[in-house]
């Protein structure tokens, strides 16, 4: 029974499961690259310790450094978290050799699922309808793919067999673009993921993103927590997600979370995973793929379902049982996740870096913040943009959305531009109050560009200009003059001056 963790990650979610060690006693090791020496997750765990350079490949992805920290400070489990190792078999299965604990499932479960094209296989033969692409096993050759994709038939996706978050990922719309996205896609699968293999699927126009939370423990037992809808992405990147989905009624979300357990139990699964599903407007799902992590968005489950789910990895990692069976689970409320990150959305979603001079984090009812940043970080352009999560809980819906918008208005990052200006445009678009949304509602039909073909807009403008204005001479108008360099105020000095000349 292991009584320290070593946490293999960085930034907000290394800081979520840092305080879920704590909450249970462990005592927690954080490693960190020469740019992460200040970060949170460093501050809040009992040690740290230096990987290596600022890449990804020096440091976080450095699986034989990690595994050899965990062993001189004596800690008896590793937590992945997400991205970088959390999906790689021969780095569970090297965790395990080690004589530690991986707090996850077990390697062949990771090389089953984990490789989206073997998934694929899997869960076919486990009779769940999957998206047309790519059979089979293993690795396929730019021939190869290129000779087989005309069968698929276009538009079609590239996509890395390995890792997520929709890194490795390409969209093809025509057979003349396919090398080239092939190329692309393998080259940044490698830089994320260290693994370069890609795999074809049919590109399903209109469809919705949903995914199913699972657990399983090593008594046999296996739940769904049930789902979320992921809908809102930019090039396949999630930006928003909601518990539940919108368009689920009771009699789907039964039957997808049961394939979603019986997929699962196909590769005797073992902690947390999602399995992901495209739902098409006359509601037929297919199986997407299954991510063998801690998902980002994991929190939104967590507050509709009171299910504590880094916790619950923790325990099983213990060898114990789950703490809920399916019928005990009910979904509560609506909960929703915006992920801040540190980008400029007027300036198609450039990567902003620097030093964060300021943050005020909302609060109040329903209210939650996974963040790992903090006033005087620096975010570096060496990681993922992602810097906090916001979260909201409602009893409806409605309650949700208006204390998300409220939330937004609360937060306030100074030194780097992020994406919240996106986030409270989004929440006031009619379609998406009313649920009306598909993967392709971002690119195709929202904009944040302002309509200014009227005269209230520019009564507007004018308004705003003339209180920046004030603003500013009322600013100047209230400096600060600086303090003499003697010891006591300059009238002090002439009262003195005036009793001597008595």
């Amino acid at each position: 029974m292991f009584t320290k963790v070593l946490v293999a990650n960085r930034g907000e979610i290394a800081v979520r499961v840092i305080r879920a060690c704590r909450e249970l006693g462990l005592n927690t090791v954080a490693v960190y690259s020469e740019v992460d020496r200040d970060g949170m997750h460093v501050r809040q765990a009992d040690e740290a310790y230096l990987l290596g350079p600022p890449a990804s490949r020096d440091s976080y992805l450095r699986g034989d450094k990690i595994i050899d920290i965990a062993k001189k400070t004596g800690a008896g489990a590793i937590h992945p978290g997400y991205g970088f190792l959390a999906e790689r078999d021969d780095f569970a299965e090297a965790v395990q050799d080690a004589g530690l604990v991986f707090i996850g499932p077990k390697p062949s479960a990771i090389a089953a699922m984990g490789d989206k094209a073997v998934a694929r296989a899997t869960v076919t033969a486990a009779g769940v309808t999957v998206v047309p692409g790519t059979e089979g096993e293993g690795s396929l050759t730019d021939e190869d793919l290129i000779a087989i994709a005309p069968d698929i038939g276009f538009p079609l996706l590239v996509k890395a067999t390995a890792g997520g978050g929709g890194k490795g990922m390409r969209e093809v719309s025509a057979p003349k673009e396919l090398p080239g996205m092939l190329q692309a896609a393998r080259r940044e699968a490698e830089a994320a993921f260290g693994d370069g293999n890609v795999y074809l699927e049919k590109l399903l126009l209109g469809a919705r993103h949903i995914e199913f939370q699972i657990m399983a423990d090593s008594h046999g037992n296996a739940i769904h927590l049930g789902e979320r809808e992921c809908s809102i992405q930019r090039r396949h990147q999630k930006l928003l997600e909601e518990a539940p989905s919108p368009i689920m009624d009771e009699p789907l979300r039964e039957q997808m979370g049961e394939l979603a357990c019986r997929a699962a139990q196909a590769v005797d699964y073992l902690n947390a995973g999602t399995i992901e599903f495209l739902v098409d407007g006359d509601k037929n799902f297919y199986f997407l793929e299954m991510n063998t992590r801690l998902q980002v968005e994991h929190p939104i489950t967590e507050m509709v379902t009171g299910v504590d789910i880094v916790r619950e990895q923790i325990r099983i990692a213990r060898g114990r049982k789950l703490s809920y069976a399916q019928d005990d689970l009910r979904i509560n409320g609506w909960a929703l996740e915006c992920r801040i990150n540190a980008e400029d959305p007027y300036n198609n979603f450039l990567p902003s870096t620097g030093q964060i001079t300021s943050v005020i984090l909302p609060s109040g009812p329903g209210v939650r913040v996974d963040t790992g940043v903090y006033a005087g970080f620096t975010v570096t352009p060496y990681y993922d943009s992602l810097i906090s999560k916001l979260i909201c809980w409602g009893e409806t819906r409605g309650v949700a959305i208006l204390r998300m918008r409220r939330a937004l208005d609360e937060f306030r990052i100074v030194g780097v531009r992020t994406n919240i200006p996106f986030h409270q445009k989004l929440l006031n678009s009619p379609r998406f109050m009313v649920g009306q949304y598909d993967t392709r509602f971002v690119e195709e039909r929202f904009t944040l560009e302002e309509e200014l073909d009227d005269d209230s807009n520019l009564a507007m403008i004018a308004a705003v200009m003339a209180t920046v204005v004030t603003h500013r001479e009322t600013q100047q108008a209230a400096q600060i003059i600086r303090q003499s360099e003697r010891d006591t105020s300059n009238w002090k000095w002439v009262g003195r001056w005036e009793r001597m000349q008595r």
